[in-house]
């Protein structure tokens, strides 16, 4: 090395060692059902996070100017993938805080497994099992979906408004499936309804005919299925109308997919019902559907607008905590428990201000008030769909 190269290199050294370090990416996990029975749900919901994420960082950024990064993660929609993914986003990728996962059985894993004891909270924006409920998870399990509890029994007590006194079910022996199916038999027989069959089923199967043959032996013209309509609730649906078995069919909120729609088609489902969540109407959530909208998503996609709220909230709580993940769920119940300046979608640069100047700030979802209970969970709003051309329609409100 010439004495003018190692003199240069000296001053280029010191120049490096004076400027300012490189302000680091603050992450959070997106863990969602890109492979499996929800696969088809799973882009929409993850879109919509990543809006949230793209208004964040461009109205200023987080915390000290710091852009805002998703990791995706495929939970896949099971325990293990769930505990998998949640593993490499906390260990590996570091995140502040999660998305997700998105359906139950994988919420209960990577909470259990992962979350919980690395106290990194997580926000579902679509496992509702009422077995979340009961995780004795510290106050770092969230979610903007309301349990199944509520979405059973309200499904229930709609049928029966609608003349429906007899019905047979069949649900996927998983969290999922089971949970939703508990509570809509415990409601639908208090309330004076009939099951005249009850029955859980595997997953992935090829047939479930002799399933089928026997839900339907117990004289129902009702198939109540809780299931994916992405995957075995699809297959069950197909079996049904090919063999006779019903005449009339409802899903919950797992059906409500465009699947059955674009493989068996709109004009082999007239009788087919599903119940999901809805927001209310609300400014918060015309702001987000424009928004949505502009950037190529439909905001009538299942669990888009809990999906968004899950996202931008923890992004409002780690502006909050200063991003210490260990006060990011101390700081998501602070952002929406009902008292101080109202946030609504996409107003993070009025968010941030009012948060550098220590003032209150009450987040106003699209998919509603997220005012956390005790055990993380939110009311919430349900609707009855039918399928109308390619996509469905709101049939009635449930109650």
């Amino acid at each position: 090395m010439t004495k003018f190269s190692a003199a240069l290199a000296a001053v280029l050294l010191g120049a490096t060692a004076l400027a300012a370090p490189a302000k680091a990416d603050v992450k959070i996990g997106l863990v969602g059902g890109v492979s499996g029975p929800i696969a088809a749900m799973a882009p929409a919901m993850i879109d919509a996070a990543n809006l949230a994420i793209k208004q964040v960082n461009d109205n200023g950024g987080i915390l000290d100017g710091e852009k805002l990064v998703a990791s995706v993660g495929d939970s896949a929609c099971n325990p293990q993938n769930g505990t998998d993914a949640a593993t490499k986003a906390v260990n590996i990728e570091n995140v502040v805080a999660i998305v997700g996962p998105h359906c139950s059985g994988a919420v209960l894993a990577a909470a259990n497994s992962v979350t919980i004891p690395a106290g990194v909270t997580i926000v579902s924006p679509s496992g509702t099992s009422p077995e979340i409920t009961a995780l004795k998870d510290n106050d770092t399990v969230f979610r903007t979906v309301p349990s199944d509890d509520y979405q059973g029994r309200a499904l229930a007590r709609t049928l029966l408004d609608r003349g429906t006194k007899k019905v047979a079910v069949a649900y996927l022996n998983n969290d999922y499936g089971k949970g939703l199916a508990e509570s809509f038999k415990a409601e639908f027989e208090e309330k004076g309804g009939e099951i005249a069959g009850f029955a859980a089923h595997e997953g992935e199967k090829a047939s479930y005919r002799s399933n089928l043959a026997e839900l339907a032996s117990g004289g129902a013209d009702t198939l109540v299925i809780f299931d994916y309509g992405d995957g075995s609730g699809l297959t069950m649906l197909r079996q049904s109308l090919e063999n006779g078995f019903f005449e009339n069919f409802v899903g919950g909120d797992g059906m409500k997919s465009d699947a059955p729609i674009k493989e068996l088609g709109a004009e082999n489902l007239t009788t087919f019902l599903a119940s999901a969540p809805v927001g209310e109407q609300s400014d918060a959530l015309e702001m987000f559907n424009k928004a949505f909208s502009d950037v190529g998503g439909d905001p009538s996609a299942i669990f888009v607008t809990t999906s968004y709220d899950a996202a931008f909230m923890l992004a409002l709580a780690i502006e909050k905590a200063g991003g210490d993940k260990a006060k990011v769920h101390e700081a998501l119940r602070e952002i929406s428990s009902g008292e101080g300046e109202p946030i609504r979608p996409g107003e993070w640069a009025k968010a941030k201000e009012l948060i550098a100047a220590g003032k209150a700030i009450d987040y106003k979802g699209a998919a509603g008030d997220h005012n956390f209970d005790e055990n993380g969970d939110v009311p919430g709003n349900y609707s009855l769909f039918k399928v109308s051309g390619d996509a469905f329609e709101v049939v009635s409100e449930m109650k």
